[in-house]
């Protein structure tokens, strides 16, 4: 199996086409209450969009998705199948709203269709026929990083990194952000991913929860706001 420091080829052009902006998951209709956060006035500048990024990303949804990755990736590992049922039962149960359990199911669904339409892995396909037509986005995407072998850790900090790109994507559409302002906010958040990941590849289900009430409560706000752009 491949491993962080050293992929293979095939495993490196796997995870970026995965989690590429451009691979048909929708992500970039979705905002995670960033937009409530916005219209509220919580996020307004580059500053407090790092702010809320990061922290959904170290005590919010980000790390409970990271600690669900490890724990659905080590279940297809070792040929655990109850494991990885109880990983999407966890997953469905943590989203604190509609939108945010839509946001999360609606990716999962499209990946697992589009992984299917070009990578079959034939004889191992019964694992992704488990995961049901709208899995957790994040358990979708770690169960296919293990059949494909591509190493945990590359491919979790892979994925916390696609999150982080998409919220800040968000943000530069929301506010009055400049692309340069963006990449600032990604480059600070990408400093920690590789720490963020390594983390949650420590702990297990027992470890799961968020602190980010905010996030939760302005997705459900969310759900009334007049004008909207995303769908979360």
């Amino acid at each position: 199996m491949a491993t962080a420091t050293n992929l293979s080829g095939e495993a490196l052009t796997q995870i970026m086409t995965w989690l590429s902006p451009s691979f048909p998951v929708g992500a970039y209709s979705y905002s995670h209450g960033l937009e409530n956060a916005v219209d509220q006035g919580k996020v307004k500048c580059r500053e407090t969009a790092r702010e809320w990024i990061g922290f959904l990303l170290s005590d919010g949804a980000g790390r409970s998705d990271a600690i669900l990755f490890h724990e659905a990736y080590a279940a297809v590992s070792s040929a655990d199948p109850k494991r990885l049922m109880e990983c999407l039962e966890w997953a469905q149960s943590l989203r604190g709203t509609s939108e945010l359990a839509l946001e999360s199911r609606a990716q999962g669904g499209a990946f697992i269709r589009a992984l299917c339409a070009a990578w079959p892995f034939a004889s191992r396909r019964e694992w992704l026929d488990r995961l049901g037509p709208s899995p957790a986005y994040c358990v979708a995407v770690a169960a296919a990083m293990a059949f494909a072998g591509v190493g945990e850790h590359a491919a979790l900090t892979a994925y916390l990194h696609a999150t982080a790109a998409n919220l800040v994507s968000a943000a530069v559409r929301l506010t009055p952000l400049g692309q340069s302002d963006g990449l600032r906010i990604l480059a600070n958040l990408a400093e920690t991913i590789p720490d963020l990941a390594k983390d949650a590849i420590s702990r297990s289900l027992d470890d799961v929860g968020s602190s980010a009430v905010m996030a939760d409560l302005c997705s459900m706000k969310h759900e009334t706001q007049y004008t909207r752009l995303f769908r979360s």
